[in-house]
């Protein structure tokens, strides 16, 4: 449960790690539709330029239509084509929305890029067209070719699609899979904003170290944390006013006297489980750094449960082993 004010953190949890309080509640996450796509390049570098142009404009499902990141840089070895590749997550409400932003962004982001070719992710239950639907750009000269996959041997279907520079090469279809989570969190309370941007970029690093998880916010990082509903009719969310350094001095603060600046990280996973490793991961990052850079504590968004049934609890993911219950819903 959230505190209601904690203007004596000490007493108001008895929750430590590496010496920085951290309060006993739950960040509180949400099923998604998730799925993954290769995108793949004759070089490194434009393989990661298609891949950042596609994430763009993709920090919350809400205003964006996605949340979407790069998950790992591939070497050719783990690729489909031999050539070096980007690993990319695509998460949204459910399938439908997913497959609508997916075509959008490949279409706009991936297929424009010189040199790229686009490839299934991640194996699920859950097809979802993308060659299929964008081979229409080709106007009737895209070709449909079944090939083996160097790493699983199994036959896969592509379309070639002729443009400027040769072809676009894009799997017929990819899948989403089942059990991708949206919302994982933490905020980071500081006595100073740079200081505190310092700690939360020190706990992106290492939530980016899961595989299979993302941040999908500038830097990994939001300053503009919310909360359901607003006192304007018709707002989704608006600004969480419990967290607002500014708004201290009003009733249902969170935030004790010397806190000036809040920063939350914000995880999507394709699985639970890699959101609460990710989440443990920062965790620990920050609190080992928090000292040094005049952390207060740390604590994690939720809304009393209502919002969704993954509760990811704060004390369970004080052990750098992983609990069994640590990312229960």
């Amino acid at each position: 449960m959230k505190c209601v004010a904690w203007g004596r953190v000490t007493e108001m949890t008895d929750l430590t790690l590496n010496g920085i309080p951290v309060i006993d509640t739950f960040a509180e996450a949400f099923d998604v539709a998730g799925t993954a796509i290769i995108i793949t390049n004759d070089t490194a570098k434009w393989a990661m330029i298609a891949a950042t142009v596609m994430t763009g404009f993709a920090t919350s499902v809400i205003g964006c239509g996605a949340e979407a990141g790069i998950d790992c840089e591939l070497s050719p070895e783990e690729t489909p084509d031999g050539r070096p590749g980007v690993r990319v997550l695509l998460f949204g409400f459910e399938p439908n929305g997913l497959k609508d932003q997916l075509l959008k962004r490949v279409g706009q982001c991936i297929l424009t890029c010189p040199g790229t070719a686009c490839y299934a992710g991640v194996e699920g239950p859950t097809k979802i067209k993308l060659g299929g639907a964008i081979r229409y750009f080709g106007d009737g000269f895209a070709v449909a070719k079944r090939l083996p996959d160097p790493i699983t041997g199994k036959s896969r279907r592509y379309w070639r699609i002729p443009v400027m520079d040769g072809e676009f090469l894009c799997e017929d279809f990819v899948r989403a899979v089942d059990g991708a989570v949206g919302g994982g969190n933490l905020l980071f309370l500081g006595r100073k904003h740079a200081d505190t941007l310092k700690v939360a970029e020190i706990a992106v690093d290492a939530a980016r170290t899961v595989s299979g998880a993302i941040l999908p916010f500038p830097g990994g990082i939001v300053r503009s944390g919310s909360k359901v509903g607003a006192r304007t009719k018709g707002m989704m969310a608006s600004t969480n006013d419990a967290y607002c350094p500014t708004l201290k001095g009003r009733a249902g603060t969170e935030l004790a006297a010397e806190v000036g600046v809040v920063l939350e990280i914000v995880i999507d996973a394709l699985t639970s489980d890699a959101v609460a490793e990710s989440m443990r991961a920062a965790l620990h990052a920050a609190t080992e750094a928090g000292a040094a850079h005049g952390l207060v504590a740390v604590t994690a968004g939720n809304y009393g449960g209502n919002l969704g049934r993954h509760h990811y609890h704060l004390k369970n993911l004080l052990s750098k082993e992983p609990a069994s219950e640590a990312g229960a819903a």
